[in-house]
C-alpha cells in the first residue's frame, strides 16, 4: 500500500523520464522477486484468543447505580481521606516519574515519524583562493578568486514496504502504553493511600481498645489485691493478674509504632517530608462502606489500565514485527541537490548561476550473515512474550475481582460473628467483675473472661480493617473507577485512526 508520501516519491521518480522510470522499475522487480516466496510474508498480528466469562462466579449486586466512580474513595465518607487523595495525585513522585516517561515516549514517536518526511539541508559557503604562475619572461602572475555557493540538498526514502510506518506505529503504541502505565501508577498510589489510612485508623482503634482493657485489667487487679490483703485470694492470683495487665500494656507501643510508620508512609505518597504531614485519623467505626457492583467481566478490558497497557504493548510488538519483516525488502532513496554558484555575490542568483543534480539509489540486502533474520526472530519472540503477558493480565483481572468479592463476603460475615463474640464476652466480663466484687467467683474464670474479651475486641478491629481493605481491593481490581464509556472511546479511536491515516497512511491508536 502506497501512502501520500510514497505517491510524492513516485512523482519525483517520474521526473527522471521514461528511461529512468523503466530502470528503477526493473531494479525493484528483480530485487523483490526472490523474496515473494519467502516465509517472512506470513507474519501476522498476534491473536489473544481471549475467553471472557459472561459473569463473575461470586454473587454480587448487579445495580448499575453502584458502578465505581472515578473518585471511588469518597464512598467511605472521610474528608481527611479525600484530602490525602488530592495531595497524592498532585505531589506523588512516582506519578511524576511516569509523566516524565510519557514525555520520553512522545519524543521517541516524533523521532520515528521523521523518516516519513524528506530531509532538507543547506550549506552556503564563501571560498577565496589565490593561484600564481610563472610566464616565459620570468614574470609571476597572481590570480585571486572568490566563489559563492548557495546549495540546497534533499533526500527521501520511499517507504514502499511500510517499514517506517510500522516503526512509527510501534513508537505510538509504546507512547500509549506509557500513558496507561501512568494510570497504573496512579491507581496503585491511590490504593496504597487508602490502605495506609485505614491501617492508621484501625491501629488507633486497637490502641484505644488496649488502653481501655489496661484500665479494666488494673481495676480487676485492685480487686484481687484487696481480696489478697483480706486473705480471700492467693499471691498466685495476684501474680497472674499482674502478668495479664502488663501484657496488655506491652501491646500498646507496637500499635503506636504502626500508626506513626503509616503516617510516614503517607507522607512519602503525597510527596512531603513526614514533619509536614499530620493525620488526625479517628476510628474506622465512623466511616461508611460504599456500595459497589463489578459490572460485566468484559468491561475490565476497557477499565483496567494494566490490561490496556499490556494491549498497547502487544500492538507495539505487532508493528515491530512488521518493520522487521519489511527490512528484507530493498530501500529506495531519492536524492537531489541544487543551488546557485557565482564568482561575484551580485550575480549569485542570476539565471545562469544555477546548478542541480538528481539521483536514485536502491539498496537490497543480499548477504548479512543472518542479521536481518535474527532481528526478525527476536521481534517475533517479543511479540509472543507480550501476547502471553496480555493473556495473563486479563485472566488475573478476572481473578482479582472474584477474590475481592469473596473477601468482601467473608469479612462481612466474620465481622458480624466477631461483633457477637465481643458482645457476649463483654457481658461475661461484666458478670465476672460483679461476682468478683461479691467474692463468689474463682480466679481462673476471671482470667479467662478477661483474656477472651481483650482478644475478641482486638480481633474485631483487625477484621473490620480487613473488610475495608477488601473493598479497596475490589476498587483496584475494577481499575479504580468507570471513567470511560467503551462505545464513546471506540468511536473516538476510529476517528483518530481515520485522521492519522490521511496524514501518514497508518493507524493511530492514540487513546
Amino acid at each position: 500500500m502506497i501512502t501520500d508520501w510514497s505517491r510524492q516519491g513516485w512523482s519525483a521518480l517520474s521526473a527522471l523520464g521514461p528511461a529512468g522510470r523503466r530502470t528503477i522499475l526493473l531494479a525493484c522487480r528483480l530485487a523483490v522477486l526472490p523474496l515473494l516466496s519467502g516465509c517472512i510474508l506470513s507474519a501476522e498480528k498476534a491473536d489473544p484468543a481471549l475467553d471472557i466469562p459472561s459473569s463473575y462466579r461470586e454473587p454480587h449486586s448487579a445495580a448499575n447505580s453502584h458502578l465505581p466512580a472515578a473518585d471511588w474513595w469518597r464512598g467511605f465518607k472521610s474528608a481527611e481521606l479525600d484530602g490525602l487523595m488530592g495531595q497524592a495525585q498532585i505531589g506523588n513522585l512516582d506519578i511524576a516519574v511516569a509523566i516524565a516517561q510519557i514525555v520520553q515516549s512522545d519524543a521517541l514517536s516524533k523521532q520515528a515519524e521523521a523518516p516519513l518526511f524528506p530531509t532538507l539541508t543547506t550549506s552556503p559557503s564563501d571560498t577565496r583562493s589565490r593561484t600564481s604562475s610563472r610566464t616565459g619572461t620570468n614574470v609571476i602572475s597572481v590570480t585571486d578568486r572568490t566563489l559563492y555557493i548557495a546549495p540546497l540538498s534533499a533526500s527521501y526514502v520511499v517507504d514502499f514496504w511500510g517499514k517506517n510506518r510500522a516503526n512509527l506505529r510501534a513508537a505510538e503504541e509504546t507512547a500509549v502504553a506509557s500513558r496507561y502505565n501512568r494510570e497504573v501508577v496512579a491507581l496503585t498510589t491511590e490504593m496504597t493511600v487508602a490502605n495506609d489510612y485505614f491501617t492508621i485508623l484501625a491501629s488507633q482503634d486497637r490502641v484505644r481498645i488496649a488502653r481501655e482493657n489496661y484500665t479494666a485489667a488494673n481495676r480487676i487487679l485492685k480487686l484481687i489485691r484487696d481480696r489478697f490483703h483480706s486473705g480471700t485470694a492467693a499471691d498466685l492470683d495476684v501474680a497472674q493478674q499482674e502478668a495479664l495487665t502488663e501484657t496488655v500494656q506491652a501491646s500498646i507501643p507496637p500499635l503506636i509504632e504502626t500508626v506513626h510508620q503509616n503516617i510516614d508512609a503517607l507522607a512519602v505518597l503525597v510527596g512531603k517530608a513526614p514533619e509536614q504531614v499530620t493525620i488526625h485519623g479517628g476510628s474506622l467505626t465512623r466511616l461508611k462502606l460504599p456500595q459497589v457492583s463489578p459490572g460485566l467481566p468484559s468491561a475490565l478490558l476497557w477499565q483496567r489500565p494494566d490490561v490496556r497497557q499490556a494491549e498497547a504493548t502487544l500492538a507495539s510488538s505487532d508493528a515491530s514485527v512488521e518493520a522487521a519483516r519489511a527490512a528484507f525488502f530493498p530501500n529506495i532513496t531519492l536524492t537531489a541537490s541544487g543551488g546557485f554558484e557565482s564568482a561575484m555575490l551580485r550575480t549569485l542568483f542570476a539565471p545562469g548561476a544555477g546548478f542541480y543534480s538528481a539521483a536514485v539509489g536502491l539498496t537490497q540486502p543480499i548477504f548479512d550473515g543472518g542479521l536481518l533474520m535474527g532481528e526478525f526472530d527476536q521481534q517475533k519472540g517479543i511479540q509472543e512474550q507480550n501476547l502471553q503477558t496480555y493473556r495473563k493480565t486479563v485472566i488475573s483481572a478476572f481473578s482479582n475481582v472474584d477474590q475481592a468479592l469473596i473477601a468482601i463476603r467473608e469479612t462481612t460475615e466474620q465481622e458480624r460473628y466477631q461483633t457477637e463474640v465481643v458482645s457476649s464476652s463483654r457481658r461475661a466480663f461484666n458478670l465476672t467483675e460483679d461476682r468478683l466484687r461479691a467474692g463468689t467467683v474463682d480466679m481462673t474464670t476471671v482470667l479467662q473472661t478477661e483474656q477472651t474479651l481483650f482478644t475478641a475486641e482486638d480481633t474485631l478491629a483487625q477484621v473490620r480493617l480487613a473488610r475495608f481493605e477488601a473493598y479497596v481491593s475490589l476498587f483496584e481490581a475494577l481499575g479504580g473507577g468507570w471513567q470511560i464509556n467503551p462505545a464513546t472511546e471506540l468511536a473516538s479511536t476510529t476517528e483518530d485512526h481515520a485522521s492519522h491515516s490521511d496524514h501518514h497512511g497508518s493507524s493511530d491508536s492514540s487513546r
